[in-house]
């Protein structure tokens, strides 16, 4: 680990952000342009005393999880953000074709929206990040761990991960939910975090087992979804996904015309969050 590269590579990547780059109001009080130390810790998980630990080269190694928040929060490049990892002293991650790395170009336009419901899939249908209204629709996917992180393999191994489509459209989803699937295990190859998917669901569900042998390969989201809200019921939105070049990350978009019903139920939502609505 190289303690004072690291520290001088972290100061000067949050010099060169602003507040606006990541999604906070400058406010009339900000007397530099760079994201405050305080920020960048909050926007990592971690405390604003262990990252001034990072910047002033008195920290012990960060773990790749933690690198992985750095990354995030400070909009690097997959170059720059191998190079984070190799001066703090780990393998930089491979890209064998799925990369779990967010697009800075994707994160970009997510910092901006907080109106309406939006998260970043990768190939796998994991969550790589979703804003607050995501999460209070869906629910927050970010404490998820090994293959449960993929929204595939919780489909076909947790009924609960239904509970949020209509059950007429369950062998749809179903169908999509594979016919993704299809495309990253394409791009990555059996020997991939794709094929290791693979092989688990064909042993854990039958369903999935059927479906897999139709070899079905689609990467188009709907642009209609009917989604259930346990207290909201029924909501009817758009749904727009914004893929990378390489297509294997998309951010997704949901949206409502002005002055629907399901319009005035985001807007209810945004104001309530998480919270259990009261009768």
């Amino acid at each position: 680990m190289d303690r004072l590269q690291l520290a001088d590579f972290l100061r000067h990547r949050r010099g060169a952000l602003h507040a606006e780059d990541v999604g906070i109001a400058a406010g009339p009080r900000r007397r530099t342009t760079g994201l405050r130390r305080e920020e960048v810790a909050a926007l990592t998980g971690m405390s604003t005393d262990y990252y001034t630990r990072l910047e002033q080269a008195r920290s012990t190694q960060p773990s790749e999880q933690m690198l992985s928040a750095l990354a995030r929060a400070l909009r690097l490049t997959a170059d720059e953000r191998d190079h984070l990892y190799r001066l703090a002293g780990h393998n930089a991650p491979a890209r064998r074709g799925l990369d779990a790395h967010v697009s800075p170009a994707l994160q970009r336009v997510l910092d901006r929206l907080d109106d309406t419901p939006a998260m970043i899939l990768s190939g796998l249908g994991e969550t790589l990040l979703q804003n607050r209204l995501a999460a209070a629709l869906f629910g927050d996917h970010s404490a998820q761990t090994g293959l449960a992180r993929s929204g595939v393999y919780r489909w076909f191994t947790d009924p609960a991960e239904r509970s949020i489509y209509p059950l007429a459209d369950h062998p749809h989803q179903s169908q999509a939910q594979v016919a993704n699937l299809r495309v990253a295990f394409g791009i990555a190859g059996p020997s991939s975090r794709a094929g290791e998917l693979v092989r688990a669901l064909m042993k854990a569900s039958a369903e999935f087992a059927e479906l897999w042998e139709r070899h079905e390969v689609v990467t188009r989201f709907e642009d209609h979804k009917t989604l259930l809200h346990p207290e909201l019921g029924e909501l009817e939105l758009d749904c727009q996904a914004l893929f990378t070049e390489d297509q294997s990350q998309a951010l997704l978009v949901l949206t409502a015309p002005p002055r629907s019903e399901a319009f005035e139920k985001l807007q209810l939502l945004a104001v309530l969050g998480n919270q259990q609505f009261t009768s």
